[in-house]
């Protein structure tokens, strides 16, 4: 511990998670019966044993943002809580071959808080939500927001019982493993940009 620090009463472990970058596991739906907190709590589980940056879960559903155009309430809390954020993965289900389109909201409901920032991408569906995976790139692109190559894919029919009780199989461990550190390596560089 330095002088300074001494001085202002910082610990070594403030100073540690002080400089963590902080990455946010955004919720991608919000309709009643999802199984998106599922996916989302293994995501943290898995990034908080690793210790090499700060991770929150971010429910979308919790800002109650309207639809872009009609109103403000909750966008400019949306706007503060992304600018906290160095970093994202995205838990996405596939509807329709896209994305929800309340993700789809919450990403136009924001600009400049994307930019210059990294993402992965956890995405489930009958197909691994693959296709919607690949919507997802194309909007983060405009957004000025660099998505990782590794996607863990979870498909309904192996990774959940009764298409509602989330049971990873093993095998995604790797995958989470390879995108966490790809997230991480892209959000550090990124952030000297900004």
């Amino acid at each position: 511990m330095g002088f300074l620090d001494k001085l202002f009463g910082k610990t070594n472990e403030e100073e540690k998670t002080m400089t963590k970058l902080n990455i946010g596991i955004i919720l991608g739906s919000t309709r009643e019966g999802r199984v998106s907190p599922q996916v989302g709590e293994w995501v943290k589980e898995i990034a908080d044993k690793r210790g090499d940056a700060n991770y929150e879960i971010v429910d979308i559903a919790s800002f109650n943002l309207p639809f872009l155009g009609t109103g403000d309430q909750g966008v400019q809390a949306w706007n503060e809580k992304l600018a906290s954020l160095d970093g994202f993965v995205f838990v996405v289900q596939e509807y329709n071959h896209s994305i929800t389109g309340a993700l789809k909201n919450a990403l136009d409901s924001a600009r400049d808080t994307w930019y210059n920032k990294a993402a992965g991408i956890v995405s489930y569906g009958s197909t691994g939500g693959a296709r919607a995976a690949e919507h997802l790139r194309g909007i983060c692109g405009e957004l000025k927001i660099a998505d990782v190559r590794t996607h863990p894919t979870l498909s309904l029919f192996t990774d959940f019982e009764n298409g509602s009780v989330f049971k990873p199989q093993a095998l995604h461990q790797d995958n989470m493993t390879a995108m966490l550190d790809e997230v991480i390596a892209w959000s550090g560089a990124l952030k000297t940009v900004r």
